[in-house]
């Protein structure tokens, strides 16, 4: 007979994303990108391009956002066998995809409202030289871009969904698309007299943008506000626990505790109690290290569960 003791019933509250590449790429990509905006916002001034000036204010949000995913990683990391975090630090990766989420669409907002200012007031640009300068930050967008995209790839084959470091790429690919639209509205500035295109291009990535702040809002706030499993995912462990002897569910929650880590509560009512572990064992292959909690309470009665 087997002697139980305390540790049998203990399991690890640990549910944190460990992503040291995605880290070391995010710092490496702050100093890119604060090495360009100095770069754009100097040519600013010196060539008289307000796109530029603009341009190299706009990756200076985006370096501030990318160091919220810096932090983001510290934190959990240094944080995550703290007892006062109940399921770890999971969910701080995913609170800073939601605070650069929340910046994106401050930044597009901003985009379509200077955009809009520009259609009725055209500044002057010296376009020959913004164009080099916007052909440069695009190279060094899509560089970084690259290092972040690398980094989630790797990631993402481990099955874990690194929202914090989504956030920075996307970041990253809004710069890649705002340099990429300034050279496009430069060049037929230049060759075809079109200045409103400068404006016109600016709301296109606006929109854009916008599209991917809303896109990881969503994801993210899901997992923040403890939103309900997918119904077919409640479906598949109702369908195992009571497909198993003369079980009902009675009670059951389903919801995620970090980006790939899901914590399962439910109360079994049965003639035939087992140990909570049977039912545990029932969930294992498709819940994998899910924190599943278990309520067995013994039916006394024909009265309490439903006639088959």
């Amino acid at each position: 007979m087997h002697s139980y003791t305390l540790q049998d019933w203990q399991h690890s509250h640990s549910f944190k994303i460990e992503n040291r590449q995605g880290e070391r790429r995010t710092w490496l990509v702050i100093i890119i990108t604060v090495s360009m905006m100095i770069i754009e916002i100097g040519a600013g001034y010196l060539f008289g391009s307000m796109a530029l000036l603009a341009d190299g204010w706009h990756m200076g949000t985006h370096a501030a956002a990318l160091s919220i995913t810096v932090f983001a990683y510290i934190y959990a990391r240094r944080h995550a066998d703290n007892p006062q975090y109940t399921f770890s630090t999971g969910k701080v990766g995913v609170l800073g995809g939601f605070a650069s989420a929340v910046i994106l669409g401050v930044i597009a907002l901003l985009m379509g409202g200077e955009s809009i200012t520009r259609l009725y007031a055209p500044v002057p640009i010296r376009f020959n030289e913004a164009i080099g300068v916007a052909v440069l930050g695009l190279t060094v967008n899509l560089a970084c871009a690259f290092l972040l995209q690398a980094g989630h790839d790797h990631h993402h084959e481990s099955q874990h969904h690194d929202h914090n470091l989504r956030a920075a790429y996307l970041h990253v690919l809004a710069d890649a698309l705002t340099s990429f639209l300034a050279i496009f509205a430069l060049l037929t500035g230049k060759h075809f007299g079109w200045v409103w295109m400068d404006p016109v291009m600016g709301l296109v990535g606006a929109i854009v943008i916008t599209r991917w702040s809303y896109g990881l809002l969503s994801d993210t706030s899901k997992i923040l506000l403890d939103r309900e499993a997918t119904p077919e995912l409640a479906a598949k462990i109702r369908g195992a626990i009571e497909a198993d002897s003369d079980n009902l569910i009675a009670d059951l929650h389903v919801w995620q505790v970090s980006p790939h880590h899901l914590s399962v509560i439910m109360t079994v009512v049965t003639h035939f109690p087992k140990a909570p572990d049977h039912y545990k064992a029932l969930l294992k292959d498709f819940l994998g290290d899910a924190h599943v909690t278990v309520e067995v309470q013994k039916c006394e009665s024909e009265s309490c569960l439903p006639k088959g």
